[in-house]
């Protein structure tokens, strides 16, 4: 697993924010047919589909231009400056605010909370920062198990309590003191999934710690996963629906998100293993056909990432042997032609009845 980098601090960051802003101006003064911005795009995912992959997150793939030729540049430019400053003050005030917090400063002109996500992310692309710009993710992500920690002074202690949810950390950074007898890390794709393994009392008698992010992973869960599994070289699994979503939240967890190419290296846990839901799963558990959910094409074109971007990384898992290569396969091939697809709750349902 790749390192991590140190903090910059907030004195740095201002400095960045003043000399970036300078070269703004500068430009702006020039003809305005000459004014670019270049801001590095990353891709966190192989398009050789020949097995011979020798790429990395660690180089830009390209550059998008932004200039003042085009309305929809001019606004981007706007959004992005306006966060900027507000970053500017936060940093300048030793405080912390939501990208919620930032959406309803300017409402009218971000118009939606996407706009403000991506000015946050082009500027973290051109400060080379990565979340040092005191704005947090309002958390969503649960943890339980045999695994002790500090924020900020305060100490959450969930061994005592081992199948009490606790919410993940929002910052990240301040969390120390990580001490665990645990034998191993699950994360689980849904939060109802993880109701259920605190319900029947899994990590008292699994000795283990088990994470969700409640479905698409948060970047605050995903810090925090990747700082526990440093701390404590644990195994770490992850069980997810048999479904697009729950590819591309597997995907999510081992190779990092589309929209945070950039940042990947630090996010990604390159050592997680694919424990199921498997298509296979319905004849191992005999599960009737009234228990499936239907899958259609569409549902392949429903998810969040086009169907070429999700089959390009699950080639690359393949290429990278997170899955090995007859696994991987069989399960794509089967998929393809699959009608209907199992979740995580109806195999629990269908083993509990047995």
């Amino acid at each position: 697993m790749e390192g991590n980098n140190s903090i910059s601090r907030p004195s740095d960051m201002l400095i960045r924010i003043r000399d970036f802003t300078r070269s703004i101006i500068k430009g702006m003064c020039k003809e305005q047919s000459s004014f670019v911005v270049h801001i590095d795009r990353f891709r966190n995912y192989c398009t050789d589909s020949s097995g011979h992959c020798c790429c990395s997150s660690y180089t830009a793939k390209g550059k998008e231009l932004i200039t003042l030729q085009r309305e929809c540049h001019v606004h981007r430019l706007d959004v992005l400056l306006r966060v900027l400053l507000i970053v500017q003050q936060l940093l300048q005030e030793n405080k912390h605010g939501s990208k919620r917090d930032i959406f309803y400063m300017h409402p009218s002109v971000f118009r939606e909370q996407s706009v403000v996500d991506r000015a946050i992310n082009d500027i973290c692309i051109l400060l080379q920062c990565r979340h040092n710009l005191n704005v947090v993710s309002v958390g969503k992500g649960l943890v339980m198990g045999w695994l002790r920690f500090s924020e900020a002074g305060r100490i959450f202690d969930c061994i005592n309590s081992p199948n009490s949810a606790h919410p993940v950390p929002v910052n990240v950074e301040e969390v120390k003191d990580i001490m665990s007898v645990a034998k191993y890390i699950l994360i689980v794709e849904k939060e109802s999934v993880f109701q259920r393994l605190s319900n029947d009392q899994f990590c008292k008698k699994n000795q283990c710690i088990v994470i969700t992010g409640r479905g698409y992973p948060d970047v605050p869960t995903r810090r925090f996963l990747r700082l526990i599994i440093e701390k404590l070289c644990l195994p770490t699994y992850c069980l997810v629906d048999c479904d697009p979503y729950g590819f591309d939240i597997l995907t999510t967890y081992r190779f990092g998100s589309m929209q945070m190419a950039f940042d990947a290296k630090f996010l990604r846990i390159s050592n997680i293993q694919w424990i199921g839901v498997f298509i296979s799963d319905v004849d191992r558990f005999s599960l009737p056909q009234h228990c499936l959910l239907p899958l259609t094409n569409e549902g392949w074109s429903s998810s969040c990432c086009c169907k070429e971007e999700s089959n390009l990384r699950l080639k690359h898992c393949q290429h990278t042997h997170f899955l090995s290569c007859q696994r991987f396969m069989c399960h794509l091939s089967l998929k393809v032609n699959c009608k209907s697809e199992p979740s995580i709750q109806q195999l629990g349902s269908a083993t509990q009845t047995k």
